[in-house]
């Protein structure tokens, strides 16, 4: 089922979320099921359960964007053990559709985490797959990437958001 991704301004985005404490539950499968296709529906490569207004700790990222099984990763509870090297990429969100920026991140990361079923697990990522890994676990955290940038272009943006709610477009 395509669920409705919740946009800027909705306050699950800004707090941290809880951990998943029951795996291999029909409840968690269903979500992740759910996050899969809003994901590939709204054309994105990773998406957050706080970005469907559920507050627990669960991420689904796909750098191929459905066109590779061997890149579709499940991240329960991540932790990143390890950062390396920098990266400046263009990104965008889909909680804040419409705006994109570069954005700083590390090159190489390592992220621990559970599966669905609980099974521990340990990703790398490079480049492309690091820089989704570090924005999904951000939204876990309640960090949008409007935080990475410069306190003058997060004013534009938020300013920009501030008229669309206005006139209605932003909902």
């Amino acid at each position: 089922m395509i669920r409705k991704i919740v946009k800027y301004g909705d306050p699950v985005l800004e707090k941290p979320a809880g951990p998943v404490t029951n795996f291999n539950t029909p409840e968690l499968r269903g979500l992740i099921a759910d996050m899969w296709e809003t994901m590939y529906a709204a054309k994105g490569l990773g998406l957050a359960a706080p970005q469907v207004g559920i507050s627990l700790r669960v991420a689904v990222i796909d750098t191929s964007a459905g066109e590779d099984e061997s890149k579709k990763f499940i991240l329960i509870n991540p932790e990143i053990l390890n950062q390396e090297g920098m990266q400046v990429g263009e990104e965008g969100c889909l909680s804040i559709p419409g705006f994109r920026e570069p954005v700083k991140r590390a090159n190489l990361v390592r992220v621990a985490g559970h599966d669905e079923s609980g099974h521990r697990i340990e990703l790398d990522g490079m480049e492309l797959l690091a820089r989704a890994m570090l924005h999904e676990i951000d939204h876990l955290h309640g960090i949008l990437f409007l935080s990475h940038l410069s306190p003058l272009k997060r004013d534009i943006i938020r300013r920009k958001i501030k008229k669309l709610q206005k006139a209605g477009e932003w909902d």
